[in-house]
């Protein structure tokens, strides 16, 4: 069981932070800041419902783009929803057993990871966008790092389909969250145009 708080609070705060003028800056994603936070939103529910094993739309439609206007009030309920969603993963029966998210069965702790990873992508996305700071910690480069890395007979990543791009190599020595961004095929020195 991994705490998901802290990456939570993270993303929250760095989204919330965004003004209206930001919503339609481009993201390392290639798309405008919305579209992520309109991703996160739908995802918050699906990997909230997944931790309690809950069989329904949520949890059964795969993740697409959303062209969708942002709800007038996103800020707080993105905030309500990231928050729900760390509570959800306190459960340790969220972690056992199987699961579903985004259409895909999978083992309750590998979709812990994959709704960690999520939060933390997505909100660094955003920081680099706003060019808001954004430090995660080891542990949780720790807890995402087997569900990022590419399979060993793949080692590029070219072979994750719309997971995540193929992997961007980072210098030697570069922080432990560069290395988690590469591997997720995110250039960590990417700015905005």
């Amino acid at each position: 069981m991994k705490e998901m708080d802290t990456a939570c609070r993270r993303t929250a705060a760095v989204a919330t932070a965004l003004t209206d003028d930001q919503l339609d800056v481009t993201t390392p994603m290639q798309v405008p800041a919305r579209e992520v936070l309109q991703h996160l939103l739908g995802l918050c529910l699906a990997f909230r419902d997944a931790a309690a094993k809950l069989d329904g739309t949520t949890t059964r439609t795969p993740p697409g783009p959303s062209h969708e206007p942002l709800p007038a009030d996103w800020r707080a309920d993105l905030t309500d929803r990231l928050d729900a969603l760390a509570a959800a993963w306190r459960d340790p029966g969220a972690w056992e057993g199987m699961t579903r998210a985004g259409g895909v069965e999978l083992p309750g702790e590998v979709c812990g990871l994959v709704a960690l990873d999520e939060v933390l992508v997505h909100g660094w996305d955003l920081a680099a966008a706003s060019g808001a700071a954004y430090d995660v910690g080891d542990a949780e480069c720790d807890a995402v790092l087997p569900i990022v890395s590419p399979s060993e007979e793949v080692p590029d990543g070219s072979d994750r389909g719309d997971l995540f791009g193929p992997v961007v190599p980072v210098a030697d020595g570069a922080p432990y969250f560069h290395r988690v961004l590469g591997l997720a095929g995110r250039d960590p020195g990417w700015r905005p145009a």
